[in-house]
């Protein structure tokens, strides 16, 4: 087993390439407590027992606990970062629309696209030596748009040290619930308008005698294929309408929605309620191959200032940004009722 108490901790693992946590896991592998009373803990939590420092619970320390000597001082930036992530996993509705999410090193990203036509997409038969129908597949004219959201904490020392961290956790949070709910924004924001690069989605018209009626439903989701309708994103007041149609109200979906809150439409997708969209607006779209995440660095802190104690003014922030895949896959439907 490897002693984790004798583990030399350092600001200048926050600045490796890695990041903190990896090079955590490289001198204290997860892999040698298998079988052991800490095998459910991670490298930092087990730095975390090793200067007796209870984050969570009713009985948590208070923050000067972070600062009773070096090493634990650099404890901190990592607590920080992983509450706020816990935020942005709590209000998290971006699972549930994007495909896919790369990692950067840098603020320059262009993805790649393929633009099939109704062609490419029907796999035809190939006789024997026959030329074989092609794929193409190229980088984006256009970078991904990067935006670096986050929260300034403007606090002293002295005026947080005796509160409890359990306390400070959910403010914490709440930052990261901020961060979450804007990149939810940005991403709608480019599966309706694009990413730059000539791939606004295609929209449709709703209403039959001015009522959304479930034929618009199906409209919406034959206008998908060949791409599944996994996904329907609408804002509060088509969420209204929608939950009031009939064919939301069948035994199944209603006993779903009951023990769960989960909102299962008829045609099988799950619904999903986005306040940020326009007014009498749904999108529909295949989750599986819609949109791409591209994020920088993850959830960053000035580590610097966090274990100097100089928190009067300590940046937490989040880069990222979003590029659409298959343009196809993303259909907006919008009218007035």
């Amino acid at each position: 087993m490897s002693d984790y108490k004798n583990i030399k901790l350092e600001k200048g693992m926050y600045a490796s390439s890695k990041g903190f946590n990896e090079c955590l896991k490289e001198l204290d592998p997860d892999e040698l407590y298998i079988g052991t009373p800490l095998e459910n803990l991670d490298a930092y939590q087990r730095q975390l027992k090793r200067f007796d420092i209870r984050v969570s619970g009713k009985g948590s320390d208070r923050i000067e606990k972070f600062f009773q000597t070096t090493e634990s001082a650099a404890l901190f930036p990592e607590y920080v970062n992983r509450a706020v992530r816990q935020g942005m996993d709590e209000a998290d509705l971006l699972s549930k629309l994007v495909a896919t999410t790369t990692q950067i090193n840098g603020l320059d990203y262009r993805s790649i696209a393929s633009v099939p036509t109704a062609d490419d997409k029907e796999l035809k038969v190939v006789a024997e030596g026959a030329f074989i129908p092609q794929t193409v597949i190229k980088t984006k004219e256009n970078l991904v748009t990067l935006h670096k959201r986050g929260r300034m904490l403007v606090s002293s020392y002295e005026a947080i040290k005796y509160q409890s961290l359990d306390l400070f956790t959910v403010t914490l949070r709440q930052i990261g619930r901020y961060i979450a709910e804007s990149q939810l924004n940005d991403a709608v924001d480019v599966l309706i308008n694009g990413d730059g690069n000539d791939n606004k989605a295609h929209k449709v018209q709703y209403g039959t005698m001015g009522k959304l009626v479930y034929s618009d439903l199906i409209k919406l989701w034959n206008g998908l294929a060949p791409y599944n309708l996994t996904t329907i994103a609408a804002s509060s007041d088509m969420t209204d309408l929608l939950l009031s149609l009939d064919e939301f109200k069948d035994s199944g979906a209603g006993l779903t929605f009951h023990a769960t809150g989960k909102m299962i439409t008829p045609l099988g997708a799950e619904l999903v309620r986005i306040s940020s969209l326009p007014e009498y607006t749904i999108i529909g779209l295949d989750s599986s191959c819609a949109l791409e995440l591209v994020e920088a660095g993850g959830v960053m802190t000035e580590y610097d200032k966090l274990i100097d104690r100089q928190l009067e003014r300590a940046a937490v922030t989040c880069t990222a940004g979003f590029s659409k895949i298959f343009s196809d896959a993303v259909k907006v439907m919008n009218g007035t009722v």
